[in-house]
């Protein structure tokens, strides 16, 4: 790994503690949103958001989790080795290096939200379980498809994303079909 610019290590060193001080207070910070919008919700509203916000906060962390320790270390390692030719060495900046971990990791902790999405859309009655089930094909090639816009380009990332993806859309119509 290579640092180009005179700052990128200092500057790499704050953002990556920033990141990681955002990630290590966001139960707080929840807690203070919560408190700040709890007076406006009525008392039924209010259980099922404390609710929802620890099952989405789980599984934003299951994502993270998901990324640091499985999907991460596999894509460095097929990106870092990958090579055109012999005579072209790669050099990964450290910029790089930060830039990509971050933004897979942020994007594995959002994609893991789909149980939470499907609960509302099954609350507003615009799914139902029955379409989750009847369109379960479609949907594996939907989820292929945005497991291959997220990840590098190896089929292996490709299927790490894909197994934990389908596996919450397979929750996601259990949990539609507890509301229905």
């Amino acid at each position: 790994m290579i640092a180009t610019d005179l700052s990128s290590q200092f500057m790499t060193h704050i953002t990556t503690a920033v990141y990681l001080g955002l990630l290590g207070a966001s139960p707080y910070i929840l807690y203070e949103l919560f408190r700040f919008i709890s007076p406006a919700l009525y008392e039924n509203e209010r259980k099922y958001s404390v609710q929802v916000a620890g099952i989405v906060y789980v599984l934003f962390l299951l994502g993270v989790l998901m990324s640091y320790f499985v999907l991460f270390p596999i894509s460095f390692r097929f990106l870092g080795t990958y090579s055109v030719s012999a005579k072209v060495v790669s050099n990964i900046t450290l910029d790089s290096y930060i830039s990509t971990f971050v933004s897979l990791t942020l994007v594995m902790g959002v994609v893991f939200q789909l149980p939470v999405i499907a609960f509302f859309l099954g609350k507003m009655g615009i799914i139902t379980s029955k379409t989750l089930t009847r369109y379960r094909r479609h949907s594996f090639l939907m989820i292929m498809i945005l497991a291959a816009i997220i990840t590098p380009p190896d089929i292996m990332t490709l299927v790490l994303v894909t197994i934990p993806l389908y596996l919450l859309y397979e929750v996601s119509i259990r949990v539609v079909k507890f509301l229905e």
